[in-house]
């Protein structure tokens, strides 16, 4: 996405093109009308990176069209990030220019930042990292009240904390989320609180238990933990699954547990098939939970073959999907047993093709619409 890729005038009309192209296939599926949560037109990306680009004596952050994959497109203003990247991106660039320490052989950057201003700039190097280059983060970290990382190839230097703290807002409550900058966060905040207070609108309070896949760092887990009798969610990840465990305290979570488990491997374990020793540490026997609803928040690529199967021995499905494509193949499948009651477009990536769906699957005979 290049600045010139934005185009807040015609914001509507793009959305409408793009849900215009997928909503026939989903009809098709027997869906009802879709739910569509829009975005902020600007300010919306809490995340971003940018190349650097060295010429002489100047730097600048860039982007590469991948028309013209070899013309740096030089970032003198990105009205998609949020706000205090925006207002950060000149001053930052001013201070690695004007510092011989922090600029040599630096590549690239990353951005992750919060709601309430905070930001954490991860700088990635080609070359090692010394004491001289950590007293000058430190000095720039000073400077500008950012946390500061370093990076570079088998090394990684933290002078704070190589994380943030976020707080979302759903149906009225928040929670907060400790954000590791190496883990997956959802990029739009405030699409995001859409996506989690529609996931809680269709769990409706039940007794029995939910079965979470690609947790993450438990963006759908904290919040829906209170709609269910207990959470078991899991993720392969480490440090996602670290962050998830810690989320869960600091929110105060009592009723969820987390699995190191890839989601082939919760087949097996559910089944029976192979015992996994990272499941002793399990307060309650993974055979002992009544599982009655899942939520996967699956990759683009969707479901595998053995996890759909999985998936669709339950009564009701959750499933929010990156790719609209993989989720009506996997749709294909899931709605020989299941009825889809409620249908979610989530404009996560405002400009782009891309969008973000939302799906609620009951079996037949088990469902309820929910509004």
């Amino acid at each position: 996405m290049l600045p010139n890729d934005y185009q807040p005038d015609h914001y509507e009309s793009l959305l409408t093109r793009k849900v215009t192209r997928y909503l026939p296939s989903f009809e098709a599926l027997g869906a009802p009308p879709p739910r569509i949560y829009r975005s902020p037109t600007d300010a919306f990306r809490m995340r971003a990176e940018f190349r650097v680009w060295h010429e002489g004596d100047d730097l600048n952050f860039v982007m590469f069209d991948r028309e013209k994959p070899k013309e740096p497109v030089v970032i003198e203003t990105f009205p998609f990030a949020s706000l205090p990247i925006q207002k950060l991106l000149p001053t930052l660039r001013d201070a690695l220019k004007s510092d011989a320490q922090l600029r040599h052989k630096l590549f690239q950057l990353e951005f992750l930042s919060t709601l309430s201003g905070d930001v954490l700039v991860t700088l990635i190097y080609h070359r090692k990292l010394d004491d001289e280059w950590a007293q000058a983060a430190k000095a720039l970290s000073s400077k500008l009240a950012i946390q500061v990382v370093g990076r570079s190839r088998g090394q990684k230097v933290v002078l704070d904390r190589d994380w943030l703290t976020e707080t979302l807002t759903v149906q009225g409550k928040t929670f907060q989320y400790k954000q590791p900058e190496q883990a997956f966060i959802q990029p739009n905040a405030r699409v995001n609180e859409s996506m989690l207070t529609w996931a809680c609108d269709q769990a409706q309070p039940s007794t029995r238990d939910l079965l979470e896949l690609y947790c993450g760092i438990g963006n759908f887990t904290i919040p829906l933990s209170e709609k269910f009798r207990f959470v078991l969610a899991t993720e392969v990840s480490k440090v996602a699954t670290r962050a998830a465990s810690e989320n869960l305290r600091l929110n105060t979570i009592s009723n969820g547990e987390l699995a190191r488990l890839a989601a082939e491997e919760v087949t097996e374990a559910l089944s029976g098939t192979r015992e996994f020793r990272r499941l002793k540490a399990l307060s309650t026997p993974i055979a002992d939970y009544d599982l009655e609803t899942v939520l996967v928040d699956p990759p683009r690529a969707g479901l595998d073959s053995a996890t759909l199967s999985l998936v669709g021995g339950f009564d009701q499905i959750l499933y929010i999907s990156c790719n609209p494509l993989t989720l009506l193949d996997n749709l294909s499948f899931l709605t020989e047993s299941h009825d889809i009651t409620a249908l979610a477009f989530f404009d996560q990536f405002p400009y782009t093709d891309h969008l973000e769906c939302g799906v609620n699957l009951r079996r037949r005979g088990h469902h309820e619409v929910i509004e």
